[in-house]
């Protein structure tokens, strides 16, 4: 079901402010019932609440479903000068059978970040990319899949063209999964039993999204990756443990 684009009146805060832009991995979840939740849902936990974070993430977007929907634009129209904005896409990107969100890894996934980096500059304020956090894929031997490499790369070549600050998450969960394995690694993504969950009758195993530790894991490995970088928001981090 297709989420309401955010309205204007969450933006209107004093800076230094922090707009997440992306898809079900880092979108803020209504429903606390059920234990999905987004990695940028949990970041607030772990720096200082003098950083105003908004969360324009939604599920199910790509970067050019994301543009098309309007979003795009009613986030640059209100950013204000030195404002951030952290993008990340590609999950829904890959989407071959959905033209409305599909943009290949080789050329219109990186032409809309280059875009988005250039109308965020436009506007004085400072665009930062991550890239997709992994899928939790094992293959028949027990060795991880990392279905995302191409739009990891494609995200990686862009902030490298563009000079823009890169968060490799794509690269840290994927290593992270490795080393936790097939069983362990379940712990960070949604496991529900069956007859409890009206929409999953007969229980569900999902290797995409994460619940509260995998949010808090893929927000940690953020707020690091802050602090290794020396990057301004550094300064607003308040811990790295829950």
């Amino acid at each position: 079901m297709s989420q309401p684009v955010p309205k204007g009146t969450s933006t209107d805060l004093p800076s230094p402010r922090l707009h997440l832009v992306g898809d079900s991995t880092m979108a803020d979840k209504v429903n606390l019932a059920y234990p999905e939740r987004g990695w940028g849902q949990l970041l607030p936990e772990f720096m200082l609440p003098e950083l105003s974070i908004i969360n324009h993430a939604a599920n199910g977007r790509s970067t050019l479903r994301f543009l098309n929907e309007g979003r795009w634009q009613l986030l640059v129209t209100e950013l204000k000068p030195g404002d951030y904005v952290l993008i990340q896409f590609g999950h829904n990107d890959q989407k071959q059978d959905d033209p409305s969100r599909y943009a290949a890894a080789d050329s219109a996934y990186p032409q809309l970040l280059s875009r988005f980096i250039a109308e965020v500059r436009a506007k004085d304020a400072i665009p930062m990319l991550a890239t997709p956090i992994c899928r939790r894929s094992f293959d028949a031997t027990g060795k991880l899949e990392n279905n995302l490499a191409d739009y990891a790369a494609a995200t990686r070549e862009v902030a490298a063209s563009k000079k823009v600050a890169l968060f490799d998450l794509n690269a840290q969960s994927c290593a992270d999964i490795s080393r936790f394995g097939l069983a362990a690694s379940q712990a960070y993504f949604i496991q529900v039993p069956a007859g409890l969950y009206q929409k999953f009758p007969e229980g569900k195993t999902d290797n995409t999204h994460l619940n509260t530790q995998g949010a808090s894991w893929i927000a940690q490995l953020f707020v690091r990756e802050l602090k290794k970088q020396q990057h301004p928001l550094a300064a607003f981090v308040w811990r790295e443990l829950l």
